[in-house]
């Protein structure tokens, strides 16, 4: 029997204010992606002196979405709407792509994962996009999932693309996004209003929207994963 390339999720902790206890947990739906195209999903918790013993055993590594990344790792002070950060889950997640790159490991992230790379890769985002100028399109939709949004536009010949076609209509639920691109990837996706959507770089791709919250009605969102298992 084959073994199923083995994906490394980051997770969110959220509090419970009952004795203190902290949980480390991750939206079922991105396991439900990632096992319908051939692999299998095991949670991390945000320990950061375990990211690189993360990294080395598993396959590849999925930045999954959640808080705002402090702008400080991006040289900038917080602005007027930036959200909840957590600056532990920002150490853990930098340690844990750091060392997934130095061994060759392919990296995916969605919403705050594409946040994540582009800082990490040094790029900077939009702390709050409603206060932008130039930025129209509804990035924060009120409807809920699977419900669409707005649509993006690919570029030709990325591997995005290619599994994609040249557009499709995603989901939206992020009021940051990358603002300068780092130098080290390629924007392969936009908004209608120019904000960039997807990159791809050597052995990495990510997306701002969320392609696992649209499966269970949109099919079509299967393509994110599908790019990326090419990558495992």
């Amino acid at each position: 029997m084959t073994a199923l390339p083995l994906i490394g999720l980051s997770t969110s902790q959220p509090t419970e204010a009952a004795l203190g206890r902290l949980f480390n947990g991750v939206s079922r739906r991105y396991a439900e992606g990632l096992t319908a195209v051939g692999t299998l999903p095991v949670m991390l918790p945000t320990l950061p002196d375990l990211a690189e013993t993360y990294a080395a055993q598993v396959d590849a590594v999925l930045l999954t979405g959640g808080v705002d990344v402090h702008p400080r790792h991006f040289g900038q002070h917080p602005v007027r709407g930036l959200g909840v950060v957590d600056e532990e889950r920002d150490a853990f997640e930098a340690a844990l792509y750091h060392a997934a790159r130095r061994l060759g490991k392919p990296v995916f992230g969605i919403c705050r994962g594409i946040q994540m790379i582009n800082v990490l890769e040094g790029g900077t985002l939009h702390q709050h996009l409603p206060e932008v100028a130039g930025i129209w399109v509804d990035h924060t939709q009120l409807a809920t999932p699977p419900a669409l949004g707005h649509e993006v536009i690919f570029a030709p010949g990325s591997r995005l693309g290619e599994e994609h076609g040249p557009r499709a209509f995603v989901n939206s639920y992020h009021h940051q996004a990358i603002d300068r691109l780092a130098p080290t990837l390629q924007a392969v996706a936009w908004a209608p209003d120019g904000l960039i959507e997807a990159v791809e770089g050597e052995g990495l791709m990510a997306v701002q929207w969320h392609p696992e919250l649209l499966l269970s009605r949109h099919r079509h969102a299967l393509a994110s994963f599908q790019a990326f298992r090419k990558l495992v």
